[in-house]
């Protein structure tokens, strides 16, 4: 892993460390992931310029939501937001698939402004093309079912999961925009306007922070469509966890608690969710935190939901389990940067945030419509990149891939409820590696 490209993000340290505790790892591993496929594209044989699946083909432009403006959906800077689309053909020309970005949240004013001048804050630094590849690329021998869809790409650009809440803005001048509810409904009248509208099949997928916002918008994205339109979600890394740190420390909750406040999340939660832990909870704070968690999220959600989650989540565990203030004198310093350097007694630790998962999972395994790919490798997005997705050395479980689990789930060819092994039981892994600098 070519973890030396990272080394040009040392900017970001000059965040407080409370404000960069979930969101500075998260971010280096979607630039990592990303470096990763523009790396793959890279090394193939410019000479198939014939081949219509050739990489030059899956450079997508990036278009910005013409009437944003006028609904007040702006990213964190003000400038409009934006997304990638790519027409369907053949079969798939009535099918759609969307895809919301991930990058963290932002909890503070301060980590807020700094995200302002990052592509995940303002669409001025967006890629104007990026490689469509995984669940996006229309090479049927690397996208089996989904190839010939529309396809869109979501940018995210409102640090709170296209939640946040123009009420909740500054008051002291700082400027900036908490439009991420705006953005989701500016985004999906554009796209029904230019075809969405007529769908036969639909899928709403997003990675990590893209996928707490497909779960969190994904009866809604139902709602939007026609009543004989197949209409299904997937989460893909979004399955965030309620658990303490190894100190006794609730940091995530710590941080969502942050995020709902700053940005006024709890608009956007679900209504029936607040309703049913009103009587075992005091206090609203508590009610609107605790709905934001995927494990109560799910509870709601009609539409049939497929997660794909490592066991062993990287984000995770370097973030929710063993965030840097856990561990102050770098014990867990080489086990959290790759898996391979753990010790016995780590593995053991991480076998018990394995089981965490499990537990918050064991209400949605009984639900008939839902799907899960749950592996135990060291990772945390895998539907975006082929590697992960679907190619010669993707992860498996009974012999599947993610990508022919999802599309077993979403045709109805077959129930999939996939739970690997423990780690190190399953040799398909794909396991990230951040300690070769």
């Amino acid at each position: 892993m070519a973890n030396s490209r990272l080394r040009g993000l040392t900017w970001w340290r000059k965040w407080a460390k409370k404000d960069w505790a979930i969101t500075a790892v998260g971010f280096s591993l979607i630039v990592f992931l990303f470096t990763l496929i523009s790396d793959s594209w890279s090394r193939r044989d410019d000479s198939n310029l014939n081949n219509p699946f050739d990489h030059t083909h899956d450079l997508v432009d990036l278009t910005l939501v013409r009437n944003a403006k006028n609904k007040g959906a702006f990213c964190l800077d003000g400038s409009l937001p934006g997304y990638h689309f790519q027409k369907g053909f053949g079969s798939g020309s009535n099918n759609w698939l969307l895809h919301v970005e991930g990058g963290g949240w932002c909890n503070t004013v301060s980590s807020c402004s700094s995200r302002k001048f990052t592509r995940l804050g303002s669409s001025k630094y967006m890629e104007s093309q990026v490689p469509f590849s995984g669940i996006l690329s229309r090479d049927p021998s690397q996208n089996p079912d989904f190839f010939n869809w529309n396809k869109v790409k979501i940018r995210y650009c409102d640090g709170a999961s296209f939640a946040s809440h123009p009420e909740s803005e500054p008051k002291n001048g700082e400027k900036l925009f908490f439009r991420g509810q705006l953005i989701w409904e500016a985004l999906m009248d554009e796209l029904l306007s230019i075809g969405l509208s007529n769908a036969k099949q639909a899928l709403l997928s997003g990675c990590s922070a893209g996928g707490l916002a497909t779960l969190i918008h994904c009866d809604n994205f139902r709602e939007l469509l026609p009543k004989d339109t197949t209409v299904k979600c997937l989460a893909d890394a979004g399955f965030f966890l309620d658990e303490k740190d190894i100190l006794g420390n609730q940091t995530m909750r710590s941080f969502y608690n942050d995020v709902v406040h700053l940005q006024g999340v709890a608009k956007s939660l679900h209504k029936d969710c607040v309703v049913r832990m009103e009587p075992s909870k005091a206090g609203f704070v508590f009610l609107s935190l605790d709905c934001l968690f995927p494990r109560e999220i799910i509870k709601n959600i009609k539409t049939a939901v497929f997660l794909v989650n490592p066991a062993y989540d990287i984000w995770q565990i370097q973030n929710i389990l063993i965030p840097d203030a856990s561990d102050p004198h770098g014990d867990w310093r080489n086990c959290r940067l790759n898996i391979h350097d753990c010790n016995p007694s780590q593995i053991g630790i991480l076998h018990g945030f394995r089981n965490s998962l499990l537990r918050a999972l064991g209400e949605f395994q009984k639900i008939k419509e839902g799907g899960m790919f749950i592996n135990s490798c060291f990772v945390h997005c895998q539907t975006w990149m082929a590697e992960t997705w679907h190619s010669a050395k993707s992860p498996r479980i009974n012999n599947r891939t993610i990508a022919e689990s999802v599309g077993d789930w979403f045709f109805d060819r077959k129930a999939v409820k996939q739970i690997d092994c423990p780690y190190p039981c399953n040799p398909t892994c794909y396991h990230l590696d951040f300690s070769r600098g």
